[in-house]
Formats: C-alpha cells, sequence, structure tokens
C-alpha cells in the first residue's frame, strides 16, 4: 500500500500511478507510480488514472507496470555499477607539453605558459 495519497482535490485515495507531461511532444505519460514525489508529477490513484483525458491534440502513454518485478532488475542494477564505477574514476589528465626552443618558458597549458622561477 502506498504512503502517497491522490494528486486530484478531495481525493484521499492512495496513489498508484504517476503522471508527468512531455510538453515539446504535447504528450502525456501516466506509469507505475514513481520511486520518489516529484514536484512536476502528479501521483494517481486507480480511478483518476483511469478516467485520465488530456488536452485536444495531446496524446496518452500509459505504460504498464511489471507486476512480477519487485525491485530492480539485473539490467537496473549493472547499470547503477557502471555508474557508479564511472564516478569514481579519476579525469585523465593529458600529458604536459613542453618548449622545446626555450626551455626557460616553462610547460605549455592551452595558450599560456606557466613560467618557472629559476
Amino acid at each position: 500500500m502506498s504512503l502517497r495519497r491522490c494528486s486530484r482535490t478531495a481525493c484521499g485515495r492512495s496513489a498508484m500511478n504517476t503522471l508527468t507531461y512531455v510538453y515539446a511532444d504535447q504528450t502525456a505519460v501516466l506509469g507505475p507510480l514513481s520511486t520518489y514525489a516529484e514536484p512536476h508529477a502528479y501521483d494517481l490513484c486507480d480511478i483518476h488514472s483511469e478516467r485520465l483525458s488530456a488536452p485536444r491534440g495531446w496524446e496518452v502513454l500509459r505504460l504498464a507496470a511489471d507486476k512480477s518485478s519487485r525491485g530492480p532488475s539485473s539490467d537496473d542494477l549493472l547499470a547503477l555499477a557502471d555508474a557508479v564505477r564511472e564516478a569514481a574514476r579519476p579525469p585523465e589528465r593529458p600529458a604536459p607539453i613542453h618548449s622545446t626552443d626555450d626551455p626557460r618558458r616553462g610547460e605549455k597549458r592551452g595558450h599560456l605558459r606557466v613560467l618557472t622561477s629559476d
């Protein structure tokens, strides 16, 4: 049972679905209840989800919940692990470029040079 309530005024039923809008595509997307309440999404009960209509010219996409799924899939976990590994990887530093014509000019970094005090 959901702890979140339907976003519709005066409805006290438990939220079962989340409604989001893609304004650029004129699309309303109704899918399973999101993990977290988002400020630009609407949580709806089953009754209000069934009665949902969109403005003229808009498309409504209804994404069915996978009832057999009880948590993240192995693909979700692998994607999460890859993202964590990528975030933990230290950034690659380019090899320094040294001036060969005058050793006193120092290391070149982009359009600037680091001058050494010898």
